[in-house]
C-alpha cells in the first residue's frame, strides 16, 4: 500500500455498517482519489473541489484503490454517493460513498468522449474485444475482425443480471452481464460488472461498467 493511502485506514474502518438506502439524492461522478493527512479525498474531473470520502456503503474503496495508485498516490474512480458541499475538515465537502463502478490507474478516463452517450461498456482479452452499447444499438469489436453494429434486445434476469442479444447477418450474439466485482486481466482495473460475450456459441469473458446514459 502506498504511503499516501496507508494513513487512511481508520477512515475506512470507522464507516457505518451497510444498510439499504434510497438512491434518491445520489450523484454519480468520475474523478481522482488520493490520501491526504489520514483522509481519503475525491476530486471530480475538471473541478478544484475535494471531498472527504466516508465509505457509508462499505465498498472497500480504500483497499481497492491502494493497489492501483500511481507515483503521486492518485487513482481514477467512478463513484456514486451523496455529495455535501458544506465545509468538511480537510476538504471542500463530504462524499457519503455507496457504490463504485470503476477503479483504475489514472489516464484519459476523465476525457472519454463516449462515456455520456453509452449505457454499457464491456471488454476483455484473448482475443481482445470490446462492446459499446447505447440507445442506438451495440458495436462489437473483436481483434482480427471488422467492428459490427447491431440492434439488440435486453432481457432482465434475477439478481440484477441481464442479457443483450441480437441475430443479424447470420450471427447469434449475446452479452451476459452480472453485478460482480471484476478485475481486468491486463491492466488490473476494477469494474462493477462481469461480462461474457458469446458469438455463435463461442464465449469470451471480461468486465464491464454502466455508461453515463444508464440509471441503475
Amino acid at each position: 500500500m502506498l504511503p499516501l493511502f496507508a494513513g487512511c485506514q481508520l477512515l475506512n474502518l470507522q464507516s457505518s455498517a451497510p444498510v439499504k438506502v434510497s438512491t434518491a439524492g445520489m450523484t454519480r461522478m468520475q474523478g481522482t482519489l488520493t490520501g491526504d493527512n489520514g483522509k481519503l479525498l475525491f476530486q471530480p474531473c475538471g473541478e478544484p473541489r475535494r471531498y472527504v470520502v466516508l465509505d457509508r456503503g462499505n465498498t472497500a474503496i480504500l483497499q481497492e484503490a491502494a493497489g492501483l495508485a500511481d507515483a503521486q498516490g492518485k487513482v481514477f474512480a467512478d463513484l456514486r454517493g451523496r455529495f455535501n458541499a458544506s465545509k468538511a475538515e480537510g476538504g471542500d465537502g463530504q462524499l457519503d460513498l455507496h457504490q463504485w463502478y470503476r477503479v483504475e490507474r489514472t489516464g484519459q478516463a476523465c476525457e472519454d468522449p463516449n462515456f455520456k452517450r453509452l449505457t454499457l461498456h464491456a471488454d476483455g482479452e484473448n482475443p481482445v474485444w470490446n462492446v459499446n452499447v447505447s440507445g442506438k444499438g451495440m458495436i462489437i469489436d473483436v481483434q482480427g475482425q471488422p467492428p459490427v453494429a447491431l440492434p439488440y434486445l435486453e432481457e432482465q434476469l434475477p439478481d440484477g443480471r441481464f442479457n443483450l442479444s441480437s441475430e443479424a447477418n447470420g450471427q447469434r450474439v449475446e452479452l451476459w452481464v452480472a453485478p460482480q466485482r471484476c478485475v481486468d486481466s491486463k491492466s488490473g482495473a476494477l469494474r462493477h460488472l462481469s461480462a461474457e460475450l458469446r458469438i455463435n456459441g463461442q464465449a469470451v469473458r471480461g468486465c464491464g461498467y454502466y455508461g453515463g446514459s444508464r440509471n441503475d
